[in-house]
């Protein structure tokens, strides 16, 4: 059983932002990619899932940089699962450059998803596919909880677009970090990165649903919420670092 899974990443100018690094988003995407792979490797990918009405979700995710890569450069990205807790799955990354050297690391957590019902479900059909990797050893703990900065925030209103949208019918868990990279804005986003970020997904969004975003912002540190009425869809938070 393959316990882990890597793969080397040229990166791409369509995946770097105005100051030639690799955008949050498109690490998430890599990610997203990544754990896709692995899971068709093991027989529980979307492909075998849908025979059962069942898709995975990702509920939590934080990823750690200490550098971001430029287009051209090449990501070695490793990833594998971890024992599960209860009805949630841990999943690591580990990213290396060229040299082979560590520069980031990410958690997350996974869920099923029944088609039907839209509600979590429950982990038995996976669970004997999954490979022992009690032996492993995780870069970073679970991924964190969003700590809401308090202090005022600034609102806007957002209606999913077309391009938000993934297979699943629904926003895409990689749009959520581009939101907030945009509410940040563009002065800042060219004069810091985001060292560390956390999403919490608490529901989906679906098409029609008009989100109303809270950006908080205090020094370097960040949250960013949507909600639906009173109803909370997402969280972001996290760090920023000037850029070298």
């Amino acid at each position: 059983m393959l316990k882990t899974f890597s793969e080397e990443f040229l990166i791409r100018s369509y995946q770097a932002d105005v100051t030639n690094h690799i955008t949050p988003s498109a690490i998430l995407q890599i990610m997203q990619e990544m754990a896709g792979a692995h899971a068709e490797m093991l027989d529980i990918g979307r492909s075998v899932l849908l025979n059962h009405n069942l898709v995975w979700i990702l509920t939590r995710v934080e990823v750690q940089m200490d550098r971001y890569p430029t287009a051209g450069e090449t990501l070695y990205v490793e990833t594998f699962p971890m024992p599960n807790r209860r009805w949630f799955f841990p999943r690591y990354f580990i990213f290396r450059d060229g040299s082979g050297m560590q520069i980031g690391c990410a958690g997350s957590l996974w869920a099923l998803l029944d088609v039907t019902s839209r509600r979590m479900s429950k982990p038995d059909p996976v669970m004997h596919m999954l490979p022992d990797n009690s032996d492993l050893t995780a870069p970073m703990g679970l991924p964190a909880t969003v700590e809401e900065i308090a202090i005022p925030p600034v609102t806007a209103m957002l209606l999913p677009q077309y391009t938000d949208l993934d297979v699943n019918g629904h926003v895409n868990n990689t749009r959520y970090i581009d939101w907030c990279c945009n509410a940040l804005g563009i002065d800042t986003m060219k004069q810091y990165c985001l060292s560390r970020f956390v999403l919490n997904f608490n529901q989906e969004i679906l098409p029609g649903q008009a989100i109303r975003t809270e950006l908080h912002r205090q020094g370097d540190a960040f949250s960013f919420s949507g909600f639906e009425g009173d109803t909370r869809h997402f969280d972001v938070g996290g760090m920023l670092t000037p850029r070298a």
